[in-house]
């Protein structure tokens, strides 16, 4: 409200007062009882007008009460006829204050500190109205509340191995069924240095995995963001956290094992550097087609024909120790030393669907190969690897890589 003061009015009624031996009353603040002091704390006068006292400040805090907010939107508080000279925002069950800022204007104040999922904010605005008269306003906030959360894991771990090969896909792995993949896909970023066109492909409802058209190029460095923290994810499911993971890609390491030729070429950069004798799987086992990445390796391992159904009693059981592991498929392919073959490397495939090396040769193979680097198997007789089993990504041509995008 606009007050007009009207001087000479109020000095001719007080030069009449004072002439008629009335006295003159001066009040203290202009929110004393009305009509009984006008806002120049003088008495009024009979015949003159009277300033009303400033309307209260308007405080609006968003979102309103039973509203759900998401976490990672910020809480604001907007204050009309008047200011907001403090505002207090505190989570009322662990007693933490969330820190916000004050417009130079004191009429908006908007969060900046984290909020939780499933909490209630307490909001106590301090005002002033425009005749800074004290005022204040309590409200509350509170966040939505998910069914559940989901939590991200990468594969390889962050930090787990220094680099990887040029086949090593990036994968995303929830702990929890995610039914808007596309929600999901457009809060992962996978950014490459070079610059590569890659796309992502979901082997389920909880993995999800991105590869370029072709090989990683040697040296290339991928940085890895899933911004997922508020992010709903379908049926009530929301992302637990934000993370970031950062790749090197080392030298194209790639053998070429042809189970026609009973041999394996080895590549480095596209230079053929050396080529071995092996066996692959037999008639009865035949190794799967097509490239196959490393996933494991370890300097020994107890390998047990029962994992695939061939166990104990049975013809063909075998449970032994096994040097030189390099792990290629999830159903038991491994790059390993075979000594008790090396009279059929070479010559036959006498393997269950492993590639047997010589020892010397399985040493230096574990020296120079590592994880995400390839292994391409042909003229075994087997079926194509499959895309789920493991990293079977590089079986599938561009188109149908693309197709399994939910974007």
């Amino acid at each position: 409200m606009k007050v007009t003061r009207r001087w000479g009015s109020t000095a001719l009624g007080v030069a009449t007062a004072v002439a008629l031996g009335l006295g003159v009353l001066v009040g203290s603040h202009p929110s004393a009882a009305a009509g009984a002091f006008g806002a120049d704390g003088l008495a009024p006068v009979a015949g003159l007008p009277t300033v009303d006292a400033a309307p209260a400040p308007v405080v609006h805090i968003t979102p309103d009460q039973g509203t759900p907010l998401n976490p990672t939107q910020p809480i604001t508080v907007s204050v009309a006829d008047g200011t907001a000279q403090a505002v207090h925002v505190t989570n009322t069950a662990t007693g933490k204050a969330v820190d916000g800022t004050l417009a130079p204007d004191g009429h908006t104040w908007t969060s900046t500190g984290d909020l939780a999922y499933s909490a209630t904010y307490a909001v106590a605005v301090d005002t002033l109205d425009r005749d800074r008269a004290p005022g204040h306003t309590d409200g509350t906030v509170a966040t939505v509340d998910p069914k559940a959360e989901a939590y991200p894991s990468f594969i390889p771990a962050p930090n787990s191995v220094p680099t990887v090969g040029v086949g090593q896909p990036v994968v995303v792995r929830f702990d929890h069924a995610i039914t808007d993949r596309a929600a999901a896909e457009k809060a992962l970023t996978v950014t490459s240095s070079p610059a590569q066109t890659g796309s992502w492909y979901w082997i389920s409802d909880t993995e999800v995995h991105y590869r370029p058209q072709q090989y990683w190029k040697p040296g290339t460095t991928l940085s890895v963001k899933a911004d997922l923290y508020g992010v709903d994810l379908g049926a009530g499911t929301y992302g637990s956290t934000d993370r970031t993971m950062t790749v090197k890609v080392h030298d194209a390491w790639v053998a070429k094992a042809d189970g026609a030729a009973e041999q394996m070429q080895i590549f480095d950069n596209g230079q053929l550097v050396k080529t071995m004798n092996i066996s692959l799987g037999s008639p009865g086992f035949p190794s799967h087609t097509g490239p196959h990445v490393i996933s494991d390796k370890q300097p020994s391992i107890i390998m047990d024909s029962c994992t695939y159904g061939v166990c104990q009693g049975q013809p063909g059981y075998y449970r032994e120790k096994v040097d030189l592991d390099e792990r290629i498929s999830n159903d038991g392919e491994f790059v390993h030393s075979a000594p008790w073959s090396v009279g059929q490397q070479g010559s036959s495939n006498v393997s269950h669907g492993c590639v047997n090396l010589a020892p010397a040769d399985a040493q230096w193979f574990f020296d120079h190969f590592g994880i995400g680097d390839v292994v391409e198997i042909t003229n075994s007789g087997g079926p194509p690897l499959p895309v789920y089993d493991t990293y079977g990504d590089w079986e599938l041509s561009w188109a149908d890589w693309k197709a399994g995008s939910a974007l």
